[in-house]
């Protein structure tokens, strides 16, 4: 397995290519192998206060480009992105494990946000308020919030840059970009795109470093109008926390443990080629995994053999573009690695039985953070498997009889984020859809597009990433009353 080394990529701060103030760099690790690929300057307070500094003057300029301008400059940026697509999809194989195939949405992802949003605030329409007494004429518009700062997980690096870039520069407002330090390489790679097409110095800028450093220095300030973030339910409760020494605004995508719930008239093969692409795909890395699959009794065992099958199928390997018949590759680091087996352990210590999987498999690097695809069957309640958010390749499959109890099962979590049904059954998709506590509810099928709005309820988060809907996080709205 052969890697390849980026070198050494700058923090991007007010429109330039800078070393971290201290000098510091840190490693960006391949996954796979457990080499360096990259180094990237490390960010300390200094260059956080630097960066607030320079998106306060920026937003003082960006704020006030008509639309057309913003827009002109979104495209000139998604046009380089464009022609270093290939440098960017082969970057983020390398620093989290992902298939190129599977960068692709990456890419479709930041691209589509740049040209969507400038549609989408140019649609936005001022609200008028009826005057009851015919006195006033009354009117909302919308104005940039300010200063936005992002926090980043690491499992989608330029697909999350997108959801928070495309509406923050649409609306007006500037950013700073904090990538997750286990996949800061593409991210930063934006920033020498940015520094390259000479976009407006300070609108948006890119650092990486530890929360202390980086992190808790912004989050603090009285600078930023808009925290925004994707990441875990515990970091967002710590966000929400520090950021009191001000009013923000707040925009949060957070953990979820979705239920994947297919009933006995549900198309067969389609519930199993979802829950193998849901649960697998991106070696199972995503908010909106099948984290919790309940099947009805009187097709679980077809399923459950069906499934093991099909897992077993998977190729697992380094999915660089020659490589394309590679399904699933590592998960992002040892430790994740070790939590899955203790996931296992867990739920086989309780009475499920280990289906497949569980193994570090012998012909793939040892130095990566490899594992099988995992399913667990008969998990229950009282399971770390049934409780956390999963965030890699180990499905918990269990039975249920009724309605009632399913819809009790699928409820029973603080999270509420995404959920799936499979069913033909009417009146139980009338009923799941008003009972399920999901910010999302897919039947009989699964679709995520920049249009589509894509948020959760509970401890999954505040707001929404994607649809015209994001925009609200970047914006402030006035009422303008006018006497007649």
């Amino acid at each position: 397995m052969k890697t390849e080394n980026f070198g050494y990529k700058k923090l991007y701060i007010n429109g330039e290519l800078v070393d971290a103030a201290s000098g510091k760099k840190a490693d960006v690790i391949c996954p796979a192998t457990g080499e360096v690929i990259a180094q990237v300057a490390e960010a300390g307070k200094e260059d956080a206060l630097k960066a607030l500094e320079s998106a306060q003057a920026g937003f003082k300029y960006w704020s006030k480009l008509s639309l057309a301008d913003r827009t002109a400059w979104m495209q000139k940026l998604r046009t380089a992105i464009l022609e270093k697509e290939h440098e960017l999809k082969t970057a983020m194989v390398h620093e989290m494990g992902k298939t190129y195939g599977g960068a692709a949405e990456d890419i479709e992802a930041v691209v589509n946000a740049l040209d969507w949003y400038p549609n989408a605030m140019k649609n936005l329409r001022e609200e008028q308020i009826p005057d009851y007494e015919n006195t006033h004429t009354h009117k909302m518009i919308s104005k940039p919030a300010g200063v936005a700062v992002a926090y980043l997980a690491w499992n989608f690096p330029l697909l999350n840059v997108g959801f928070k870039l495309g509406p923050a520069l649409a609306a007006g407002c500037s950013l700073i970009i904090k990538p997750s330090a286990l996949s800061p390489l593409s991210t930063y790679m934006i920033g020498e795109i940015l520094n390259d097409i000479d976009f407006p110095k300070g609108v948006v800028n890119i650092l990486s470093g530890s929360s202390s450093e980086v992190a808790t220095p912004m989050t603090t300030s009285k600078i930023p109008a808009v925290l925004t973030m994707i990441g875990s339910t515990a970091t967002g409760q710590k966000v929400i926390a520090e950021s009191t020494t001000s009013i923000k605004k707040l925009g949060m995508e957070l953990g979820g443990n979705a239920p994947f719930i297919v009933f006995e008239d549900a198309d067969f093969d389609k519930a199993l080629d979802l829950a193998i692409g849901l649960k697998f795909g991106n070696s199972g890395q995503i908010c909106v995994a099948a984290n919790r699959i309940f099947v009805h009794k009187n097709i679980y065992d077809k399923f459950i053999k069906a499934y093991v099958k099909r897992a077993s199928e998977l190729k697992l390997g380094f999915g660089t573009k020659e490589n394309s018949d590679v399904f699933m590759g590592p998960v992002v680091s040892r430790k994740d690695r070790d939590r899955m087996f203790d996931l296992v352990d867990d739920a086989v210590s309780k009475g499920a039985i280990l289906e497949y999987g569980g193994n570090i498999p012998t012909d793939l690097p040892e130095n990566g953070n490899w594992i099988e695809p995992t399913i667990v069957s008969g998990t229950t309640p009282d399971m770390k498997l049934f409780r956390e958010e999963t965030f890699g390749p180990v499905a918990g499959v269990m039975s249920f009889e009724t309605d009632d109890e399913v819809l009790a099962l699928a409820n029973d979590t603080e999270f509420g984020l995404a959920s799936y049904i499979f069913t033909n059954n009417h009146s139980r998709i009338e009923r799941f859809t008003e009972e399920l506590e999901f910010g999302e509810i897919q039947i009989n099928g699964v679709k995520y597009s920049i249009y589509l709005p894509h948020g959760g309820i509970k401890n999954s988060g505040i707001g929404h990433d994607c649809s015209h809907l994001a925009l609200d996080d970047y914006l402030v709205k006035k009422r303008v009353s006018t006497a007649l």
